[in-house]
């Protein structure tokens, strides 16, 4: 790991600045981890070397006249692969999309890069965010940089091993169920979904609309209040854009909040190995310790319609992962039926004489199993018959959901929890059960369906080395106190993991 690689994407910000390092420097060294070891945890879909390397070398040229470059003047960063460029692919690691170039880059995107970021590549994900492991991509399976036998989490797999493979000084990715945080959980990283409409969807090939947010994947919690203050704020292009003024999130990061209130809800501590491992429950019972060491008081809270509940069997079920599976899968199908292969995408070469044909035998060659599964899914639900059953119950469930947080945070100023159930798991060791797969996201669910900002950051390596996470839940549109919250564990308890793979 060269001395550049090792530097947050502040830090490094603040190295370009003071001419202790230069942009064209930086973006060589990200260039040179990308060729020394992408090779091995695969996590971008593809690279811009040249368009890097002329864009930071502008940059330099306009330090060196005086001009200021921006907050990540000259810091290396990729996003997601379903966030629309007008250079390059935007893929969503689809056959489907595998040739498609947007006519517009997204809004997110746009502000990094008047921000000084330099865009290095597009990173994998699960096709179209669809997963939690990055197994479902069209293209390649991303490896989790601590053990290349194990997933990276998903669907932002791809940004988070990149940013833990020390492949780009910080990533974006999107969220519409945990896959921000998830990620972020299983490798070792901090990553913040914030308030839905804090971050403008405009270029975002959607999902879930009411559920999805792009968000920041980051070596520190610095780092992602950094770019969550580049990305954040009202964008016109976007109707569903927050018009709220957006804090400066640096501004009092480093002043610990006295008196602070964590909430820790009963419902997610069942006792049940399955539901929680006991790695993951020692490392957030320290953390939990480590807050009362602040002086912060910890109080009970409940949010019974996020409960987990646990079968005899061994089975986990939660109303909140019922309600999402039928929320998620029905704005899939709304929003994928608009790929029919006619203006672009993916055309079966087989010859027919009806477009209905032509639509059928397209998706079918092209989109993956667990997409097909949610469409189908979705189309059921929203289906003449089904829809009062199925999706309009799933909204009531939705609202009493919401209205449990508003009562927690009565209560608390933030909430505490794992992120993830467990560590990574091994690639293979989910796939036969789909239901197994989406309880993974048990923990994270529930905060896109209420809209509410959360933040994961790592705590401490497992017995078997790999980074556990644990997330901390805000209030809508007080990411400022997330960012603290979190400040003063890190601050105080620095993780500072690194793969082993990247200090070789």
């Amino acid at each position: 790991m060269s001395a550049i690689t090792d530097l947050t994407a502040a830090q490094l910000a603040a190295s370009i600045v003071a001419g202790e390092t230069s942009a064209v420097e930086a973006t060589q060294a990200y260039l040179d981890a990308i060729a020394a070891r992408d090779g091995e945890i695969q996590a971008f879909n593809e690279t811009y070397p040249d368009r890097a390397l002329d864009r930071a070398k502008q940059l330099d040229a306009d330090r060196a006249a005086g001009k200021q470059i921006g907050p990540l003047g000259g810091v290396p960063v990729a996003v997601k692969d379903n966030l629309c460029t007008t250079y390059g692919r935007t893929t969503c690691a689809s056959k489907y999309l595998a040739d498609f170039r947007a006519p517009y880059t997204a809004t997110a995107v746009a502000k990094l890069q008047a921000a000084g970021a330099v865009v290095l590549g597009k990173a994998n994900m699960d096709e179209f965010a669809m997963g939690s492991s990055t197994e479902n991509s069209g293209m390649h399976a991303t490896k989790n940089p601590w053990d290349t036998g194990r997933v990276p989490g998903g669907s932002s797999g791809g940004s988070a091993a990149a940013v833990a493979g020390r492949l780009c000084a910080a990533a974006l990715g999107s969220d519409t169920g945990g896959s921000i945080r998830q990620p972020a959980a299983f490798c070792g990283v901090v990553g913040c979904k914030p308030t839905y409409g804090r971050v403008s969807r405009y270029g975002l090939v959607a999902f879930g609309s009411s559920l999805d947010q792009i968000g920041p994947l980051t070596r520190d919690v610095k780092d992602a209040a950094l770019l969550t203050n580049v990305i954040a704020g009202h964008d016109p292009a976007d109707s569903t854009s927050l018009p709220n003024s957006v804090p400066d999130y640096l501004a009092q990061l480093d002043e610990p909040i006295k008196n602070l209130r964590i909430g820790l809800p009963t419902e997610f501590f069942p006792d049940s190995a399955e539901a929680l491992s006991p790695d993951t429950r020692a490392a957030i019972g320290k953390a939990i310790d480590a807050y009362k060491a602040m002086d912060a008081d910890i109080v009970e809270v409940s949010l019974p319609h996020s409960r987990i509940d646990v079968a005899a069997d061994g089975a986990i079920s939660s109303f909140a992962v019922s309600a999402y599976y039928i929320v998620c899968t029905a704005e899939c199908s709304s929003n994928l039926a608009r790929f029919d292969s006619v203006h672009y995408g993916h055309r079966t070469k087989d010859a027919v004489d009806d477009i209905v044909t032509m639509y059928s035998r397209s998706r079918a060659e092209s989109l993956g199993e667990e997409v097909k599964r949610r469409v189908m899914l979705g189309t059921y639900a929203l289906s003449s018959g089904y829809y009062d059953a199925y999706y309009n119950k799933a909204l009531k469930v939705r609202r009493l959901i919401a209205d449990d947080f508003k009562s927690a945070f009565r209560k608390c100023d933030v909430i505490l929890c794992p992120t993830t159930p467990t560590p990574a798991f091994r690639f293979g060791e989910k796939t036969a059960n789909p239901i197994e797969m989406y309880m993974a996201d048990i923990y994270t669910i529930s905060l896109n369906l209420a809209g509410l900002p959360g933040l994961s950051l790592p705590v401490r390596l497992s017995e078997s080395g790999l980074p556990i996470g644990m997330q901390l839940i805000g209030p809508i549109l007080r990411e400022e106190i997330l960012f603290r919250a979190a400040r003063m564990y890190e601050t105080t308890n620095p993780a500072n993991l690194v793969p082993p793979m990247v200090m070789t």
